[in-house]
């Protein structure tokens, strides 16, 4: 049986200062592309660069990783902004980590919003309209990533904004294909053989069990983990070793 391919992605370059969140070294020798905190919600120059320059060293592909101006909340408090401002801070962390990526010889390739950005841009057509416009602004060759069937990539493609379905490993979803809120129990799926196979589902069979138990229809282009937990390492390696052993390669 030949090998698909599959995108592998995972949120990094989040520490900041001392603060060190996530195990980046590890992790990015499992991955093809990276969604690189902007200083936001997490993320500072220096490890914004070191980031950008291990992702290079490891042939993974650079994306932003965009979201509220909200260190102490980790980016995952939603925020009311006025639609310039919304706009500003996407161009204007979009624009940093693209520069800095040029800087070291390499080309930021997408772009994907994070936390309660993310989440709001999925059913909003307003805040994914802003997204979509800022993304545009700075280079309309950008990808962005996305909720399957979401307000975000409906917006993308009316903008002619190539965009990827994004899927997580780590994450129960509803029956409208939204990602069960955090503050319920049953959020997040924390054993790695059940995260391997909820991916395997999505990918083999383009269906999710969701949370309530019905089964739907969804497509996978790019599958993430997050770098913030402490064995986001253990994640990276046994995905990307089953999931090559499943006959999917990860690119």
């Amino acid at each position: 049986m030949a090998s698909k391919e599959i995108d592998l992605n995972c949120d990094m370059g989040e520490s900041y200062g001392r603060f060190k969140i996530g195990n980046d070294e590890v992790v990015m020798q499992y991955i093809s592309s990276c969604n690189i905190a902007c200083g936001f919600h997490g993320g500072d120059p220096l490890t914004i660069q070191r980031t950008i320059e291990l992702a290079l060293k490891n042939g993974v592909k650079v994306g932003a990783h965009p979201g509220f101006p909200d260190l102490q909340g980790f980016g995952r408090r939603s925020m009311q902004l006025p639609e310039e401002e919304l706009f500003a801070i996407m161009q204007y962390q979009v624009a940093a980590v693209k520069g800095m990526t040029e800087a070291a010889g390499g080309k930021l390739r997408h772009v994907k919003p994070h936390g309660a950005l993310y989440n709001m841009a999925a059913k909003d057509d307003q805040v994914a309209e802003i997204i979509v416009k800022a993304i545009l602004s700075i280079d309309p060759q950008l990808v962005l990533y996305g909720p399957p069937n979401s307000s975000l990539t409906k917006k993308a493609k009316s903008y002619d904004l190539v965009c990827k379905n994004e899927v997580f490993a780590d994450r129960n979803y509803n029956e409208d294909l939204s990602l069960v809120d955090r503050q319920n129990s049953n959020a997040l799926i924390s054993e790695i053989q059940s995260m391997f196979e909820h991916v395997l589902y999505m990918l083999r069979d383009g269906k999710v069990k969701t949370i309530s138990g019905v089964i739907k229809a969804i497509k996978a282009q790019t599958i993430c983990i997050h770098g913030d937990k402490p064995n986001a390492g253990e994640v990276a390696r046994f995905l990307s070793e089953n999931l090559q052993a499943a006959g999917f390669y990860v690119r």
